[in-house]
């Protein structure tokens, strides 16, 4: 059997965790992945992986033979001209996470865009407001909203996420308009991801403020929280590109327009550098551009 593709089986089983995942991104049966699996398990003449019934991992020596392998598919991509991966027609499908927000406001509408330039080429969108679990969950890219990325991942910045403090002119008009940034911290805050205290941080001249706030009501969506403000729940920080629309209508009302809070990076996330699909380095040159165009992410509207 090819030598060459029984290390690219085996490096995917590495990252991806999963024979059945490896088949169904390298487009082979699992019998296959597992007959490669087992070629390259006699030529090193060891166990590459330990298994149960719920988990696969490296042994020590097939971490001792994954960095080889790893280097003889970097060589390989290096001479070979692989005509079925070709970067101007990607194929096959790419698995990408993200949160509702973005999906609704903007990746929806860049999916579509990217399947109508490579149409070869599907996606599969997992729609949720979780920190996903590349290998687990057989993701090929999550994008995600943070300026706090795990040092273990593999990020690209795509771009930036501008937020606005909001909140429905009902409640202002019940409980006062906060003047100051620290005014927060005496009013009902709608809190993202957890229950209790939060931190909202502002971009001063020179220097960061940190408001803590709290609230009855939290989420780990921030749509939901968007409804909850929009019903007079409370203020809440959002996504510029999610709340635009609605504050354009009147249903929200923004809060400290002179305060700018801190930006968040929009990252790609993914599991390896080495040997990516002409899909996936597509998709992520594609994000990088779309995400460069002001227009693709809603604006608040003008003051009048």
């Amino acid at each position: 059997m090819d030598r060459i593709t029984a290390a690219q089986v085996f490096v995917t089983i590495a990252e991806r965790g999963s024979l059945t995942a490896t088949a169904e991104q390298l487009d082979m049966s699992r019998a296959m992945v597992t007959r490669y699996l087992g070629e390259m398990e006699a030529w090193v003449g060891a166990r590459l992986f330990h298994r149960s019934t719920r988990r696969i991992s490296l042994s020590s020596a097939g971490e001792a033979a994954l960095e080889r392998c790893r280097e003889m598919l970097a060589l390989a991509g290096n001479i070979a001209q692989d005509g079925s991966e070709d970067m101007d027609d990607p194929r096959g499908i790419l698995r990408i996470a993200c949160a509702q927000s973005l999906a609704e406001a903007s990746l929806a509408a860049a999916t579509a865009a990217y399947l109508k330039r490579y149409p070869r080429a599907s996606v599969f969108l997992q729609v949720a407001d979780k920190v996903t679990n590349l290998v687990e969950e057989r993701i090929d890219l999550a994008i995600r909203i943070t300026n706090q990325l795990d040092p273990g991942m593999i990020a690209r910045r795509l771009g930036e996420c501008a937020s606005v403090i909001c909140a429905a002119p009902t409640y202002l008009a019940a409980h006062g308009t906060p003047q100051r940034a620290e005014d927060l911290a005496r009013h009902n805050c709608l809190t993202y991801a957890y229950y209790g205290k939060s931190l909202w941080n502002f971009d001063r001249p020179g220097t960061t403020l940190s408001v803590p706030v709290s609230g009855n009501l939290g989420s780990n969506d921030s749509v939901v929280l968007m409804h909850a403000a929009i019903a007079g729940a409370g203020i809440a920080m959002q996504p510029v590109f999610s709340v635009a629309p609605r504050i354009a209508r009147g249903e929200l009302a923004v809060v400290l327009p002179d305060e700018s809070p801190s930006p968040l990076g929009i990252h790609a996330l993914y599991a390896s550098r080495e040997y990516q699909t002409a899909t996936m380095r597509s998709m992520l040159d594609f994000l990088l551009g779309w995400f460069a165009e002001d227009e693709n992410l809603p604006h608040l509207p003008c003051p009048a």
